[in-house]
Order: C-alpha cells, then sequence, then structure tokens
C-alpha cells in the first residue's frame, strides 16, 4: 500500500498517525507553567493576563504538535476544537468567579434570623437587622408582574402565530422586538410619568406595571417560538374533525407547547426578579414590613442591596448584608430556572420507542 502524502501534509507525516488522549492535557499543563513563567518575569501582577497568555500558548502549541503528528489538516481540525475549549473556560472562569465570591461573603450573615427579620429600627452601619422586608416586597412585586404580564404576553404570542396577518401583526411584531431592548429605566420612567400625572405617592404595584412591561416582550417571543415548533398537522387534524379552530388552540397546541411556555415564563421571571432602576424610581425602599403592594412604599431583594452597599462604603455590616442578600437572589434565580427545568421535562411531548 502506497503511503505517499499530499504537499499539505507535513514532511514525515503518516497517514494514520494520531495524538494520545494525553497528549492535549500535556500541551495545556505546559501552556500554564509557561504561561506562569512569562507572567513572573515580565512582572505581570494579573491572573487575567495570565490566563490569556496560557490560553494563547495551548492553541498554538496545539496546532505545533498536531501539524507535526497528525499533518496540517488534522492540526486546523485541532485547533478549532481547542478554541471552542478556550471560549468555555472564558465564559465559565468568571461565572465560576462570581458564585464562589458571592458564597464566600454572603454565608457570613446568611442564618434564619437574617432571612426572618426586617432591618426595622437597625440602622445601615449597625449590626443584624435581615431581609424579610426585601423578600415579601420582591415576591409580591415580581408575582403581580407575572399575573399581569405572562397572560397578555402569551396571548399576544397565540395571536402572532395563529392568526396573525397583514399590517397589524407586523406592527405588533415591531413593537415587541423593539421593548425587548429597552432599558429597564424607561420602562420605570413611563409608570412614573403616569404617576405623576396621577399624583399618586410610591407604592410597590406601581414597580410591578413596569416590571411587567419588560417581562412581556421576553414572554411572546419564548412563546411565539414554541408554538411555531409545534406541527402544523396536529392542527390539520384536529380542524378536520370539526373542531373550531379557538378551541384547537386550547386543547390541543397549547397542551403540546405547555412545557416549552412554562420554560419562557419562569426566564422571564428570573429576568425581571433582578431589576433594581425602576423599583428605585417607583416603590423608594422600606426599612419597614409592607405586606400591602397597593399603599406605601416597599422592600425589594435588588433594592435593598443597592441601598446596602451604597451606604457600607465597602466594608461594615452593611457591606457583609448586600452580599448575604446577593447570595439570597441568585438562589432564588437558581431555584426558578430548575423549576422551568423540571416543569419542561415533566411537560414535554412523549416519544414512542
Amino acid at each position: 500500500m502506497s503511503t505517499a502524502l499530499s504537499p499539505r501534509d507535513g514532511a514525515g507525516v503518516r497517514r494514520g498517525a494520531g495524538l494520545p488522549k494525553w497528549s492535549l492535557w500535556a500541551v495545556a499543563a505546559g501552556s500554564i507553567a509557561l504561561a506562569v513563567g512569562i507572567g513572573l518575569v515580565a512582572g505581570l501582577g494579573s491572573h487575567v493576563q495570565w490566563g490569556l497568555i496560557a490560553a494563547l500558548l495551548f492553541v498554538l502549541g496545539t496546532y505545533v504538535v498536531a501539524a507535526r503528528v497528525e499533518g496540517r489538516r488534522q492540526a486546523k481540525d485541532r485547533v478549532a476544537t481547542a478554541l471552542v475549549w478556550v471560549a468555555f473556560l472564558l465564559a465559565v472562569v468568571p461565572l465560576v468567579s462570581l458564585v464562589w465570591t458571592t458564597v464566600s461573603r454572603g454565608l457570613k450573615v446568611l442564618d434564619g434570623y437574617f432571612l426572618s427579620h426586617s432591618m426595622g429600627l437597625v440602622a445601615d452601619s449597625e449590626p443584624g437587622g435581615g431581609i424579610y422586608h426585601a423578600i415579601l416586597g420582591s415576591l409580591e412585586q415580581v408575582g403581580l408582574a407575572t399575573a399581569i404580564g405572562a397572560p397578555i404576553g402569551v396571548l399576544t404570542a397565540i395571536y402572532l402565530v395563529e392568526y396573525g396577518r397583514g399590517r397589524l401583526a407586523l406592527a405588533v411584531t415591531f413593537f415587541v422586538d423593539v421593548m425587548t431592548g429597552i432599558p429597564s429605566i424607561v420602562a420605570g420612567l413611563f409608570i412614573l410619568s403616569l404617576m405623576l400625572i396621577l399624583d399618586l405617592q410610591p407604592f410597590g404595584f406601581a414597580g410591578s406595571l413596569a416590571l411587567a412591561i419588560l417581562m412581556m416582550p421576553v414572554v411572546v417571543r419564548s412563546t411565539e417560538e414554541m408554538l411555531k415548533l409545534v406541527p402544523n398537522e396536529l392542527r390539520e387534524a384536529s380542524l378536520a374533525l370539526g373542531i373550531p379552530k379557538w378551541r384547537t388552540i386550547l386543547k390541543v397546541v397549547l397542551p403540546t407547547s405547555l412545557g416549552g411556555i412554562t420554560t419562557g415564563v419562569m426566564l422571564a421571571v428570573a429576568r425581571i426578579a433582578g431589576e433594581t432602576a425602576p423599583v428605585l424610581l417607583l416603590v423608594f425602599g422600606n426599612p419597614f414590613i409592607n405586606a400591602n403592594p397597593f399603599e406605601g412604599a416597599q422592600a425589594s431583594l435588588p433594592l435593598y442591596i443597592y441601598q446596602q452597599y451604597a451606604q457600607s462604603a465597602g466594608a461594615g455590616a452593611a457591606y457583609d448584608r448586600a452580599w448575604a442578600a446577593s447570595l439570597t437572589l441568585i438562589a432564588f434565580v437558581m431555584i426558578l430556572n430548575l423549576v422551568a427545568r423540571g416543569i419542561a421535562r415533566w411537560k414535554a411531548p412523549k416519544t414512542g420507542r
């Protein structure tokens, strides 16, 4: 059998030759060691710089080693894989660092007392106090926003997919796209202008209205995509049996896409749960417990974090409370995402063997 090589293959490279599985790990270890050495010699104090140098050396080293053993064509494939891994690490490392920092600093004061008490008469510079009032305010504001935004978003998506034709559908689609990209402060200013016209004082429901505005386009887009995934054969089979279109949507289309719709709603809730600007404008915050979202200022977790950090100057009891509240908010968003995944898996269409 001939072993002739194409001109693009490196000299001395045999067909069938391949790198062992441990070779890329060895290249990665060597790149890290070399990057640390370069950083120490060059006096680079940032570990981020060391990591970027290691990533560059890893990509170059992968190409050199693969080209020497497997040829240039396979080396290019190895480099593409290496770039994917580098991009993955660049995305994961900041996330892991953020979670680690939040957990390590937030656990200092996070306990049952912190979760079950409000700030009350506790000054921002004093230890003690808790976030019960902020948790209660966030749950009420986000819950009311979901009760307003989710039905409107789902019904709008049903109109666009099932009924929308002509200029009205194009106009609705255009405005949904515009609303998807508006800053949260704009939604807050819109509700604030209505409050000034009606001469209203800050209250929790005003924040819910602004959050609902931010939530609706996300629900519309996610629901629209889920409805488009429902096969048209299901609609046609239902209509062929003489079932009205509205009943087909209610009994066939929506149950089929319910898992994806629920996931989209949960992700929209997680998106608005961390908004601070509208709440700062419309709710103002309150150190005491206010269970009535329709009267008086209320607290919320994002606003509580902002206020505590602003008062802490980077140290003290308020600083620890801000980190503990941040950890609580991250846990809340994580629970929502897990619930969304669970519902999506539970409601996913069953496939036969």
